[in-house]
């Protein structure tokens, strides 16, 4: 294979001309830390204590102070590497990487962790890793300006990372604050405002005046799912929908099930309608619920699930996730099975306004915060992603960075 200019091949691959190969060994000293007992960490204190797999409580000395990095020892999770900075004591289970001269202990965090150090473990009852050949294993070593750079820019996009995920579990705080005061009238939209004239009250609390209560069983109907045998199983045909396809309030369909089998026309489920998790082996799936669009069209859904059919459909699947309908599941639980009937689910209470308009402006402002919230998830997958491909094209060198600029931006760094 023809090498880029300005490339060179060696024992580890194609490297730039001016990197190196060199042996962990060679740019850093491994140590283990010290032994620490239960009786001395607390969950206050000066100093944090650090095991492998992160942080185990503080004590009152420190082993260690300045930027190393961690690695997992011991444990189904030894290999685990993480950065810490500061005074610390470092625990026998985790192995302290200290960097030599010309080495930038943020980008060999990187590089430890990009080389899924777990692999390396000894086969036992307790997997272990050796330091002794980890610290043989041979690594592509740049120049320290450009591993500065290189650190820097992944560490750039980590904070990007980090920013939409704050943002986004605001707005999920935003979103379910907003969906709790929205469908008990608690607040009411701009329209709206003026048209109660006070509140009344109810078994569930105060709701608006020109509000009721009422029982699902009476403005929709529930069905129950279909029963099918193994034999009815095939690798292709009616896709059966159950609890593992609702994920976080959504459908998700990583994991399904088809069946070849005459199924009534009834349970073949329609947009609009809400699937909802009446029995699990987990009583904490119990009410969780997604609403069904055009994708689940010839699909029905299995006998441990329910589906809710009415003409507001949305707005009854965000009362599904609402506090009021967690607290009627919970009561309605069967005593030694978990699971809620039929008539458990007809029998539950929402507070609904009488202007159908106002429950589908409900429904679109609940929905609109939904759709921004997922957008960003889109996006920070995406950043997710490029992430993984800045790791892989910076760490070996197939991208360059101009170690002389201005600090880059992650998001206009290209692949090769």
């Amino acid at each position: 294979m023809d090498l880029r200019p300005g490339y060179k091949q060696t024992e580890i691959g194609s490297i730039p001309e001016d990197w190196d190969v060199a042996p962990l060994g060679a740019i850093c000293a491994m140590k283990s830390g010290e032994g620490i007992t239960s009786a001395s960490i607390r969950d206050f204190g000066p100093f944090p204590v650090f095991g492998g797999n992160g942080l185990r409580g503080f004590t009152t000395r420190f082993t260690h102070d300045g930027d190393f990095a961690l690695v997992g020892r011991q444990g189904a999770l030894c290999g685990n590497v993480y950065g810490v900075s500061g005074r610390f004591f470092a625990s026998e289970h985790a192995v302290v990487v200290t960097p030599q001269n010309g080495t930038s202990i943020a980008w060999l965090t990187r590089v430890l962790k990009r080389m899924e150090l777990n692999q390396y473990s000894e086969s036992s009852a307790q997997p272990g890793l050796s330091v002794q050949k980890i610290l043989r294993l041979q690594v592509a070593f740049p120049p320290i300006s450009e591993q500065k750079a290189i650190a820097e820019a992944l560490s750039n996009i980590d904070a990007a990372i980090n920013q939409s995920s704050e943002l986004i579990s605001k707005k999920r705080d935003l979103r379910t604050a907003a969906m709790q005061q929205l469908l008990s009238g608690r607040t009411r939209l701009a329209a709206y405002s003026k048209a109660s004239i006070g509140y009344k009250q109810t078994e569930i609390g105060n709701i608006p005046t020109d509000w009721d209560l009422v029982n699902l069983g009476s403005i929709g109907e529930s069905l129950i799912g279909l029963t099918y045998a193994p034999t009815d199983v095939r690798s292709n045909g009616t896709l059966v929908l159950r609890s593992s396809n609702i994920q976080n309030d959504t459908l998700a369909f990583a994991n399904n099930v088809f069946v070849e089998k005459l199924i009534p026309q009834k349970i073949m489920v329609r947009p609009g309608d809400v699937l909802i998790c009446v029995r699990n082996g987990s009583v904490d799936l119990i009410g969780k619920s997604a609403l069904l669009d055009e994708r689940t069209v010839g699909m029905t859904f299995g006998a441990f699930m329910a589906v809710y059919r009415s003409e507001i459909g949305r707005l009854i699947n965000y009362h599904f996730q609402s506090s009021s309908m967690k607290k009627q599941i919970k009561e309605h639980l069967g005593a030694t099975i978990n699971q809620i009937t039929n008539k458990s689910l007809n029998s539950f209470r929402i507070p609904l306004s009488r202007n159908k308009q106002e429950q589908h402006d409900i429904a679109d402002v609940l929905s609109d915060m939904d759709a921004e919230i997922t957008a960003l998830e889109a996006r920070l997958e995406k950043t997710r992603a490029l992430k993984q491909g800045m790791m892989q094209t910076l760490l070996t060198g197939r991208v360059r960075l101009p170690v002389q600029a201005e600090a880059l931006d992650p998001l206009e760094v290209s692949h090769a």
